[in-house]
């Protein structure tokens, strides 16, 4: 009998794919799609401090080898999503609740607000442009271990997992920051920043002008984080970045993940891409005699 389940500090997935944040919105009724398609868990929409209306058109592009994007975080503000944070903590499945803030006390204030909905994890998103200043949180150790820190002292006992940036020297040392900080696991990669230029109206593509790309031309950059990450701490990590089907999957888990996060992929295949990626695994595993994930978690660096 195959054992497709992992754990991430603790809670339990069926199996090891994962909704990305920002595909799905913040609907009760979206998330529990992903479920009912084979998702091991699923991650809202990220939640601001105050409403927000993100960027202007065009936001989004498909550049041909992957997706780039600055919507700029549109978020109604936590105060306004009473209705929806009830409906999401009724779900059995494992939810994951991203946050983001500008300053410190602005994670710190919304942990505080949403716990009492009984969140099993929250995902600190410390790595879009966000911070005041312009620069991310994840861009650095002490940084990206004080907002760790403050959230994990507010939040009881949820499990917290900050979301890196591979846009940085070292991600293997922040990362380390993190876990001396308390985060229970690790959330890499998010987005590598891009820009595309349309050479005939001579401008930048997206209104924003520069974004964050997404898709199958990251992966190798987000198996080279999770692997330097893998060799610097001890608690899980959610491997994120360009995984399209069971093979980028596996690959992802052998470099250390015990989990592995799913976007774009349902951009390009749709919503059945968490069965058929699971069942991609099924099929390695039985063709390479394994019985468990936990098996060969890591194995890419014995």
């Amino acid at each position: 009998m195959l054992d497709l389940s992992t754990s991430i500090a603790g809670v339990k997935l069926k199996n090891p794919t994962i909704l990305s944040s920002g595909i799905f919105g913040t609907s009760s009724e979206l998330i529990k799609r992903a479920f009912e398609n084979n998702a091991g868990a699923a991650t809202i929409k990220s939640i601001g401090p105050v409403p927000r209306e993100g960027n202007n058109n065009p936001s989004v592009i498909d550049f041909g080898h992957g997706l780039l994007n600055a919507v700029g975080l549109p978020s109604p503000g936590y105060k306004n999503m009473d209705m929806e944070f009830n409906e999401l903590s009724k779900i059995k499945e494992p939810v994951i609740w991203s946050i983001y803030g500008s300053r410190i006390e602005d994670y710190v204030e919304i942990t505080e607000n949403i716990i009492k909905y009984n969140p099993k994890i929250i995902e600190l998103n410390i790595s879009c442009p966000n911070k005041e200043n312009g620069m991310l949180f994840s861009q650095d150790k002490e940084c990206a271990a004080d907002v760790t820190k403050a959230v994990k002292n507010a939040a009881n006992d949820v499990v917290i997992i900050p979301k890196l940036s591979p846009n940085v020297a070292n991600i293997a040392e922040i990362a380390y920051a993190c876990e001396k900080a308390g985060a229970d696991a690790i959330n890499a990669i998010n987005t590598v920043q891009g820009m595309v230029i349309n050479i005939d109206a001579k401008k930048p593509v997206l209104h924003y002008k520069k974004g964050g790309m997404s898709g199958p031309a990251i992966r190798p950059v987000a198996v080279r984080c999770v692997y330097d990450i893998y060799e610097k701490v001890s608690i899980p990590i959610i491997g994120t970045g360009g995984i399209m089907n069971g093979r980028d999957a596996i690959e992802m888990i052998q470099a250390g993940a015990s989990a592995v996060g799913i976007g774009s992929a349902v951009y390009y295949c749709g919503i059945g891409v968490f069965g058929s990626i699971v069942n991609e695994i099924k099929e390695w595993m039985q063709e390479n005699n394994y019985n468990s994930i936990k098996e060969f978690i890591g194995i890419a660096h014995k």
